[in-house]
């Protein structure tokens, strides 16, 4: 069973990988974070998964996680991560852009960890063993594969 933790879990993309993960054969959602909503049951947002679970938006980060997803705005995850420290056996997948781009020719890290750039069809070997991934953006993959 993977643990898996959701960092910006009232937003749209938070919620869209809530629906995929809520009911995964092989995932126990550990927590949901959000600033915003913390104590709120994620219902009170995302109201199409009522009936499905009872969990709680948390405020802090205190549970153990296999996974965690960062689902926050753009800027916000390098600005987060920043002012948390997560074990260094958890692998991270930042569905923001922070961590997409090298920037001056250098890739992006978190705990002098590389993040791999995550579309299957460029690195595939890469990524199944990346501890940390940086999912890439809509526009980017349809350029890409197009």
């Amino acid at each position: 069973m993977i643990k898996v933790g959701v960092i910006g879990g009232a937003g749209y993309t938070g919620g869209e990988l809530m629906r995929l993960l809520i009911n995964h054969p092989d995932v126990e959602i550990a927590y949901v974070h959000s600033k915003s909503q913390a104590g709120k049951p994620i219902t009170a947002v995302h109201t199409d998964m009522i009936g499905e679970t009872d969990i709680i938006f948390a405020g802090d980060l205190d549970k153990k996680a296999d996974v965690v997803f960062l689902c926050v705005g753009h800027g916000e995850a390098k600005a987060f991560l920043a002012g948390h420290n997560f074990d260094k056996g958890t692998r991270l997948i930042d569905l923001s852009q922070d961590y997409r781009l090298h920037v001056d020719g250098v890739r992006k890290q978190y705990q002098d960890t590389d993040f791999v750039y995550g579309l299957p069809e460029l690195n595939k070997d890469q990524i199944k063993t990346a501890k940390n991934i940086a999912n890439p953006g809509c526009f980017a993959t349809a350029i890409q594969l197009g």
